[in-house]
């Protein structure tokens, strides 16, 4: 789906600003937010902020591992796009593993 990732950045990769709009990003630590800003490009991203996520946190695996130990929250859709997207399966998914302990609470 991205393989081409690399060829496609042609100038220093960003992410919208329009994504992380109630964030400073001059002073954004793009580490220590890294799960925030893989969720908001999940949720709302374009191709372009796909191929800024690879460059920023070393490829696909990089951002793999992200979305599967680090990201809190996603949709039902968003985990089934991730899922196909990433070769993920849901119940790898730290939000996935929440979201099903929260419902079992819920209906307890």
């Amino acid at each position: 789906m991205w393989s081409d990732w690399k060829e496609q950045i042609k100038h220093e990769p960003k992410v919208r600003h329009s994504l992380l709009w109630e964030y400073d990003l001059g002073s954004f630590d793009w580490q220590y937010m890294r799960s925030l800003v893989v969720e908001r490009v999940i949720e709302r991203g374009r191709d372009e902020d796909y191929y800024a996520l690879f460059a920023l946190y070393q490829g696909m695996d990089g951002v793999r591992q992200i979305i599967r130990d680090e990201v809190l929250i996603l949709s039902n859709k968003d985990i089934a796009f991730v899922c196909t997207a990433f070769n993920l399966k849901k119940e790898e998914l730290k939000c996935y593993i929440r979201k099903q302990s929260r419902e079992a609470l819920m209906n307890s």
